[in-house]
């Protein structure tokens, strides 16, 4: 099932170059002077790149496929993942497991890490990202189930509040066939676990 996803807008550059001016006067610091003279303007450019996943149904990735019999877990392991948390717009950074079983179609694999993407590139919460991409996996691929495994370094826990670098946080989600057959989720968890070691 896919999201609704708004009209397409374009990211108001001079609006967020103008409230970074303003965060550093508000810490103290001189915006004029040369280290930081063009720092709103590239972080401006900057969000526009890291939160370009609102203007996005991520979910368009998975129309391209290919007709296949092929019914047994596809599965990825590794995809890089880097995103921002919408409680402090810090980063998270980590990587993503997933896979899904075929019902008739399969994607091509460069559509599985751009599906990530999509979903990364927006104020995300690391639990709404791993059912969002699992949904996408089981609804709109119309899989026959799909697991996904996210581990992530968040900097708002290591850089800020209780400062416990080192910390993972790992989120997992299954549907359809995954979270009915314990065995089956159990064997791909066990591949997806041979990715950590």
């Amino acid at each position: 099932m896919s999201e609704a996803v708004p009209e397409k807008r374009e990211i108001d550059r001079e609006r967020i170059g103008r409230a970074v001016r303003e965060i550093l006067i508000g810490i103290g610091e001189d915006p004029d002077r040369e280290g930081l003279l063009g720092t709103p303007e590239r972080v401006a450019d900057a969000y526009a790149y890291l939160f370009a996943g609102l203007d996005e149904d991520p979910t368009h990735h998975l129309e391209v496929g290919f007709m296949e019999s092929a019914r047994d877990t596809v599965l990825v392991r590794d995809i890089p993942l880097a995103s921002l948390c919408e409680h402090h717009i810090l980063p998270f950074i980590g990587k993503v497991h997933l896979g899904y079983a075929p019902q008739g179609r399969v994607v091509g694999l460069s559509k599985l890490a751009r599906l990530v993407e999509g979903y990364a590139r927006r104020p995300q919460l690391q639990e709404r990202l791993t059912a969002q991409i699992a949904d996408a996996l089981y609804e709109s691929l119309g899989s026959r189930g799909s697991i996904v495994v996210i581990e992530a370094d968040h900097t708002c826990m290591t850089i800020r509040g209780i400062q416990k670098p080192g910390s993972i946080t790992v989120t997992s989600a299954v549907r359809g066939i995954y979270e009915q057959d314990a065995a089956l989720r159990s064997e791909a968890m066990t591949m997806i676990s041979r990715a950590t070691r």
